[in-house]
């Protein structure tokens, strides 16, 4: 098995998590196509509330000292605890063979995870990976003065691979927020965690890369990857903790490693800061993550794309098409345009371009300055959500349903004969697990009235009270009829 899986794929790009007695990481690395998603002080503050601490980058350093010891105590080590076996279904996950041997379709025993997690308000919240946390019937933290606290789970987002935990304590060490904006190449940086449950590990290194796209994230409809690549070592055990500058402010969450062995063997990737703090603004202001598209379809400007489009220059990131209806279409944005700039930070590749669209919500005005031929336009953009509109929704109601979901594709549309349904990609604990719905079930009606996006879940139990009657469809094809309480 494990020289299948090496000559399917090659090498790992692997989540660094540690202590697995069940279920893994991640399944198969495949690539997907690009889909664009779319906050100055002079004191440290907690995290939530704080902007950028300074405008400079830290200066390269030899003596990391002083920014350990500031950042190891907002370091936590995360422990999670879940069934193997989900909905009374086993299933079947390869990386499970890579590090632990074929155990074919064993049923196992209930397992648990552990990985790493960031203080970043004195009043509980943590920040650590998705993987980390996700499917987890139990999550408990421990602080590095050895104090454990069961957390709740406040939110999480796969798209960026984040959750935001929260601890019922007072008075807690965190690590301020920096700017990832600022990070340079060839920066030193620090890698604060817990690998292989050695608690309060520190590692050194320099930044490599900036807004890499390593493709971890291919089940997610809508994946935001613009890592920070580092040579610190950063093994399992590691996923949810800090990345840190000579300052110890934070300025990442480390999230993967580029592997064969399942262990560091020189590079390792974190999620900028900036968009950690827009993820977390979201989930606690809204329950969820307000997230602005653009409606374009982009490719990274190459000498071949260059010299077919007869480009002068290979900056900037090419339009290759357009969203009928979309955001860039009705700002005048057009198929050939060369896109430089997006709310004034240049961007010349595609995660740069994720990257800066994923800062904003529906309904934000955004800046895009372009190139049409020779002639520079700037043009002002209304950023829309998933649906094609601008509406922001909280999301209380999704929460007390404990589902995540996403519109069906035309294809998936014809494949089953229908003509509506929201698929509930993600199920966690609420209304609908204990219904007995499974993961991947099309909601078509709710209490008979047609479902065709979660704007029309919201509405149809919004201000329900009573029994609810949900209809829908399996891909397998197999229908299906639940009945909850609210």
């Amino acid at each position: 098995m494990i020289t299948n899986i090496k000559k399917a794929i090659g090498f790992f790009l692997l989540a660094a998590v540690a202590g697995f007695a069940g279920a893994g990481v991640y399944d198969q690395v495949t690539e997907k196509h690009n889909q664009i998603s779319g906050s100055q002080q002079v004191e440290k503050q907690p995290a939530r509330l704080a902007n950028f601490l300074n405008d400079k980058p830290a200066m390269a350093a030899t003596e990391f000292v002083d920014a350990s010891e500031s950042s190891v105590p907002g370091v936590v080590h995360v422990k999670t605890s879940y069934s193997a076996v989900a909905n009374g279904q086993q299933f079947y996950n390869p990386f499970r063979d890579f590090f632990w041997g074929d155990q074919g379709f064993k049923s196992p025993a209930p397992a648990m995870s552990s990985g790493s997690g960031v203080i970043i308000t004195d009043d509980g919240y943590i920040v650590t990976n998705n993987h980390v946390v996700e499917n987890a019937e139990k999550v408990e933290v421990t602080l590095n003065d050895k104090r454990t606290f069961t957390a709740k789970v406040i939110g999480t987002d796969p798209s960026t691979d984040l959750a935001l935990l929260k601890v019922d304590e007072k008075g807690l060490p965190f690590i301020p927020y920096g700017n990832s904006d600022n990070v340079r190449v060839g920066e030193w940086v620090l890698a604060v965690g817990n690998p292989f449950n050695l608690t309060s590990t520190v590692t050194a290194g320099i930044v490599s890369a900036k807004a890499r796209n390593i493709h971890i994230l291919p089940d997610q409809q809508f994946p935001i990857e613009s890592f920070i690549q580092t040579d610190a070592a950063v093994n399992p055990g590691n996923s949810g903790g800090a990345l840190v500058n000579t300052e110890g402010d934070l300025i990442g969450i480390n999230t993967a490693i580029a592997s064969n062995t399942g262990a560091y063997t020189g590079y390792s990737f974190a999620i900028p800061v900036n968009m950690v703090k827009k993820v977390v603004d979201d989930l606690l202001e809204y329950g969820n993550v307000q997230r602005g598209f653009i409606g374009i379809n982009i490719r990274d400007i190459d000498s071949k794309l260059a010299e077919e489009k007869g480009m002068s220059s290979l900056k900037g990131v090419y339009v290759a098409g357009l969203s009928e209806g979309g955001a860039a279409a009705e700002a005048g944005i057009e198929e050939g345009d060369i896109i430089t700039h997006v709310a004034g930070n240049p961007v010349n590749t595609s995660p740069e371009l994720q990257e800066q669209v994923s800062r904003f919500r529906p309904g934000d005005k955004v800046e895009v300055a372009l190139l049409r031929g020779k002639s520079a336009k700037t043009v002002a953009v209304t950023l829309r959500n998933k649906n094609g509109n601008t509406k922001i929704v909280k999301n209380e109601m999704v929460s007390l349903l404990g589902a995540e979901f996403e519109q069906l594709s035309s294809d998936e549309e014809a494949k089953l004969g229908i003509s509506n349904g929201v698929k509930i990609s993600k199920l966690n604990a609420g209304k609908l697990r204990s219904a007995g719905i499974r993961e991947g079930f099309i909601i078509q009606n709710i209490d008979k009235k047609e479902v065709r996006s979660t704007d029309d879940i919201v509405s149809a139990l919004q201000n329900k009270k009573g029994g609810v009657l949900i209809e829908g469809i399996y891909p397998n094809g197999m229908r299906a009829y639940y009945g909850f309480g609210l």
